[in-house]
């Protein structure tokens, strides 16, 4: 993970918790999925992978909620690199 990707405080994530999201082509090019309904828990993981992985620290700002990546960790965890495990873990 570059240093454009780094981690942002928990505190500063600002994204939506529910309602369907629409990611910029920046994000979702590798995956082709740009549209997600954060109330589908399947898609939710999805999203959170893709921004994990793929955003810089405005998008993870931008697009991450504080409160759902904290309850839903030990899923999610599972789903992205050891790079980004480590970076969210600290």
């Amino acid at each position: 993970m570059d240093a454009r990707r780094a981690s942002a405080a928990l505190s500063e994530l600002a994204g939506p918790q529910h309602s369907t999201v629409t990611l910029p082509l920046h994000l979702a090019a590798r995956s082709g999925l740009t549209t997600f309904d954060l109330d589908q828990p399947r898609l939710w993981m999805n999203y959170y992978r893709i921004v994990l992985t793929e955003g810089a620290q405005d998008d993870l700002v931008r697009f991450l909620s504080r409160d759902l990546p904290v309850s839903l960790w030990p899923t999610l965890r599972t789903l992205v690199s050891r790079d980004v495990r480590e970076v969210c873990s600290v």
